[in-house]
């Protein structure tokens, strides 16, 4: 028990030093080494590297050196969850090239902006860090260990909407999507790079084509959208049933858990 509330302590103290750094010092941060490297792109992923430093700190706290990659499921097979999420978000790029067009606007930046760094990043730092070191080195369960990432993974999308009604939709598609993002991160054993490549595709497909300027979309595009989350929730199960494996979420850890 004390070990579990010392890891809590771990985490949402190292989380609220990386959520004022990037609140305060993000933009500071990423102009000063955007001087020192005259390319946007690149400086954003080398702040969001250096803001995540409080994480990086926490986990080396909470799991050791030597667990340092598995804590963080960074251990595990890259060419696994690059093979998933192509799979999956197929329906996405398909369906969107018949029904947008092509997007000629988009740009490096955009690239490694809005789906290298956005994908990578806010997977490793919401999923990886915040939900998998809160699900798997305390008793709390699943949803109180996602949901503060979820949460705050929606918030984040909020600057996109106009109106109180597309609020609440941005908010309830990103919240859901980082709930879905985490289950699927335990299910397939913690490998990181499954939720990170299906972030980072998804949102690929939504910056190559012209879809919508903020993540609710429109009827079409949320169509292919919700044929890609079914394939993510059905090929996990059938996969975990064909390994005769049982589900890494169920009644026994959906609130509270014993601890190994």
């Amino acid at each position: 028990m004390k070990n579990s509330t010392k890891n809590i302590l771990i985490v949402i103290i190292s989380f609220g030093i990386y959520f004022v750094i990037d609140d305060y010092f993000f933009k500071e941060t990423r102009k000063w080494i955007f001087e020192l490297t005259n390319q946007l792109g690149l400086s954003h992923i080398l702040t969001y590297a250096l803001s995540g430093i409080p994480l990086f700190l926490g986990t080396l706290l909470v799991s050791g050196k030597a667990n340092f990659l598995k804590s963080l499921g960074l251990n595990q097979s890259i060419l696994k969850g690059f093979l998933f999420a192509l799979i999956c978000t197929l329906p996405m790029f398909i369906g969107f090239s018949f029904v947008f067009d092509f997007d000629p606007k988009i740009s490096l930046n955009t690239f490694l902006i809005s789906v290298v760094a956005a994908g990578f990043f806010e997977e490793l730092f919401f999923r990886g860090f915040l939900f998998g070191l809160l699900f798997s080195k305390t008793k709390l369960g699943f949803i109180p260990s996602v949901f503060f990432g979820a949460f705050y993974f929606g918030t984040l999308h909020l600057y996109q909407s106009t109106d109180l009604a597309e609020m609440w939709g941005i908010f309830l598609i990103t919240f859901l999507g980082g709930v879905l993002f985490a289950w699927v991160f335990a299910e397939w054993k913690f490998n990181i790079w499954i939720p990170i490549f299906l972030h980072l595709l998804m949102n690929l497909s939504w910056e190559l084509f012209d879809i919508s300027n903020n993540a609710l979309g429109g009827i079409y595009s949320n169509v292919f959208r919700l044929v890609t989350i079914s394939l993510i929730i059905a090929l996990t199960v059938l996969y975990k049933m064909r390994k005769g494996l049982k589900l890494e979420i169920n009644k026994k850890n959906i609130l509270i858990k014993k601890m190994n």
